[in-house]
Formats: structure tokens, sequence, C-alpha cells
């Protein structure tokens, strides 16, 4: 195998183990940003001595037991060796071989809830905390996540130096938070999972709609937590959500980059596995017991399309029902806007107009370009191409990522020529 190789499965690894590895060390250090320097080590280690050993047979645990080594020598250089080595127990001697067939602590899991609940610290910023989400959970390089997010690096690179220092200087606690607050800090960590994954699924601004890196470290972190947090539902919510959201990405943009509206997509291109996994997950969520929660809830919305052969199939009643039950639990005028598109879907495009109509005057969407551009739609429909046409050249200035930007124009430009065509006589038109 060459370096290069090598390298790359290096990188392979790193990204896989990272996680477990800083989650272990946090527990015997009690220090986020100690554990990940001491993880860093041992994967510096690695790229020296693995080109020329070869990579170990349970490369996981070599990682863990070099880390925990470079751990407790800090510990005794430190002169805390007496107490530190009694929470120990003496399970790693810096002379002896460590047994790599053992693997990693049986508990990792229990170290991996914990990390979420501390990266995800309600004392931090929502940037803050996707940041250092990403660099120590998602194993994502400060380069990595600027890239992602359309940046400075050096910004990126602040915040997660700042996140780290005030959870030492607050002292967090690394531990799952007591029973009281668990459904509230829980929430943290599902919105901060679900933001970066919304990011990679549809980008607020750039070149690009779709960043798929965020999406599959979003969805991977999903599938650790609900690993580990077996009995809570809207965990299961979130992934099922992210699981047929997934499955659509080969169809969402064509072959130059360009967003396919979701009545408009190939469904053939629609991942069945992934498809398959949300309803496994979703049906695992129903099954716990107890009333939907929001992500569970937009699942259930996802599942319609995904088990719909195609668009014209698509059962929009059961969807207003659910938008409906959604907002009754967790209202906002974004649902209220969705539930105005799968009204006018289910009804007619008036309804639909109505609802949008009264969102007009919401301040919270005054620069969100989805509200001109529904508003939009619905005209067209209603045979109002000149509204139409104003409506989408208002959504295009109010949209940060340039692809929608220019899809947007490109649909004002399209009910111009439709305006124009619908005024000429019919004679003209046939030439």
């Amino acid at each position: 195998m060459t370096d290069t190789a090598i390298n790359r499965s290096i990188d392979a690894i790193w990204r896989s183990e990272s996680a477990k590895i800083i989650a272990a060390l946090t527990r015997i250090m009690r220090d986020v940003g100690l554990a990940e320097d001491l993880a860093q080590d041992s994967l510096l280690i690695a790229l020296e001595r693995w080109p020329q050993s070869g990579i170990p047979d349970n490369p996981g645990a070599w990682l863990m037991a070099t880390a925990k080594r470079r751990a407790i020598d800090l510990l005794r250089r430190n002169k805390l060796r007496d107490r530190k080595y009694e929470e120990l127990g003496y399970e790693l001697n810096a002379h002896d071989e460590p047994d790599f067939d053992f693997g990693l602590d049986d508990y990792f899991g229990d170290d991996l809830l914990r990390l979420i609940f501390m990266t995800c610290h309600p004392i931090l910023s929502a940037e803050a905390r996707t940041a250092l989400t990403l660099r120590l959970l998602g194993g994502l390089t400060t380069k990595e996540i600027a890239k992602a997010y359309l940046i400075p690096e050096p910004t990126v690179a602040q915040r997660i130096t700042r996140a780290k220092l005030a959870l030492s200087e607050m002292r967090v606690p690394f531990e799952v938070p007591p029973k009281a607050e668990l459904t509230t800090r829980l929430s943290s960590v599902l919105e901060v999972i679900y933001l970066m994954f919304n990011e990679g699924y549809s980008a607020s601004s750039g070149n690009r709609w779709l960043r798929p890196l965020l999406c599959e470290e979003a969805l991977r972190l999903g599938r650790i937590l609900a690993e580990i947090a077996q009995n809570e539902p809207e965990v299961y919510g979130l992934v099922a959500l992210m699981e047929f959201q997934a499955a659509r990405f080969k169809a969402r943009v064509d072959s130059t980059g360009e967003p396919v509206l979701l009545m408009d997509q190939n469904r053939a291109l629609w991942d069945d596995f992934l498809i398959k996994s949300g309803l496994a997950a979703l049906d695992r969520a129903e099954r716990l017991g107890g009333e939907l929660g929001p992500y569970s809830l937009q699942a259930a919305i996802a599942a319609c399309h995904a088990q719909a052969r195609t668009a014209l199939e698509t059962d929009w009643v059961r969807i207003s029902e659910l938008y409906y039950e959604l907002s009754q639990m967790a209202s906002s005028p974004i649902i209220e806007l969705n539930r105005a598109v799968a009204l006018s879907m289910a009804h007619g495009p008036e309804i639909g107009l109505q609802i949008v109509d009264g969102l007009l005057s919401e301040p919270s969407l005054k620069n969100y370009h989805l509200l001109p551009s529904v508003r939009g739609d619905f005209l067209i429909k209603l045979g109002r191409l000149e509204e139409a046409q104003l409506e989408f050249i208002s959504a295009a200035a109010l949209a940060g990522n340039t692809r929608e930007r220019e899809l947007l124009l490109k649909r004002a430009a399209k009910c111009a020529k439709s305006k124009i065509l619908k005024s000429k006589p019919a004679e003209d038109r046939s030439m």
C-alpha cells in the first residue's frame, strides 16, 4: 500500500474513531479541549508509524490505547497521579503492550452521549455548538467546516477555541443531564444536528445547492445518538426525517447542478435503501409510544412523499392534516407556509393564496425568499402571470444561494414568456 493510500485510510479511520477517543479522554481528563489535543497526538503518532509498520488489525483500539498513554503521562507530569490513577484503575500501564483484541471500552456509548450533550450545551451559541460538534464528533477539520459553511477558516477556529474555553471555564459537567433537564437539553442536541443537515440539504448561500458532507455527518451523528438513546422517540423521528430527505439527493439537482423541484424530480433516482431505513426509524418512533413530536411529524410528512410512486399519487390531504398537527405543537410562520402549500395541492391554489396573504405582514418572513416564491406558484396556477413574475423576481432578490436565485429568475422569465404567448392571437401562437 502506498503512503498516499495509507494516509487516506488513516483519515477514514480517524473520522470513524475520533469521537469515541475524544469522549473517553474527556471522561478521564474532564477537559474537552485537552482531550482533543491528546487524541490528535495519537493521530500524529499513527501518521508517523503506520506507513512503516502497517495499519494495525484494530486501529481504533490502537489509537485509543496510545491516546490514553499520553493522558497518563500528562497526569503523571502534573502530579495528579495518585488520585487520577485510582480513577483509571490502572487500566493501562505505560510499559505494557495494550490488549488490542479487547478493543474500545464497553461504555463508549455512554461517553459519546455525554460528549454530544457537552458540545451542544446551551451556554454556547448555535454557531459555536454546530462548529464544535462537527469538529469533535464529525471529525471535520476547521478548513472543511469553513468550506461547508462558506465562512473564513479563522472564524471557525475562533468559534471552536472559544467554545472549548467556555465549557472549561463554566465547568460544564461531562454527563448526561438529570432527568428533569433531559428533554430540554436533548432538543438542543437534535436542533444542532438538524441545522447541520439542513445547511447541507439546501445551502443558504454560495454556488452549490447541496453540500453532501454536512448531510452525511449530521445523519451519522443522528444514527449514533439513536444507538445510545434508544428510548427517545424524537431521536428516531429526526433520523427518519434525514433518511427520507437524503434519499432524494440524486434527484434534487440536474446534470448542471441546477435545483430540481420536488414535483419535477425523477423518483426512480430516489434511494430505496434510505427510504426503507427511514420507514423503519419512523416505525420505531411510533412504537415507543406517546404523542409524535415535531421531528417525527415532519418525518411522517416526508414518508408520504417517499411512498408516492409519482407526484400525482402524493396524499396531500394526509400531509395537510400532519402539518396542522405540527402547527398545533410547534406553531411557526414557516410551518404555516408549508401547510399552505399542502392545502393548495389538496384543495386548490385559492386556499393556499389566502393563507400566504395572511403571512405577508409577518416580520420574521420579511426577508424569507420562499414566501414570494410560494406565492408566485399559487398565482401561476390561478393564471395571474404578471403578478407571479414579480413575486419570483422578489424571491430571487432575497435568495442567498446562487443556484436557487438563478432558478427563480428563470421562473420569472418563463412567466413573462407565457404572458406574451397568452396575449398573442391564436394564429400567431401556431407559428
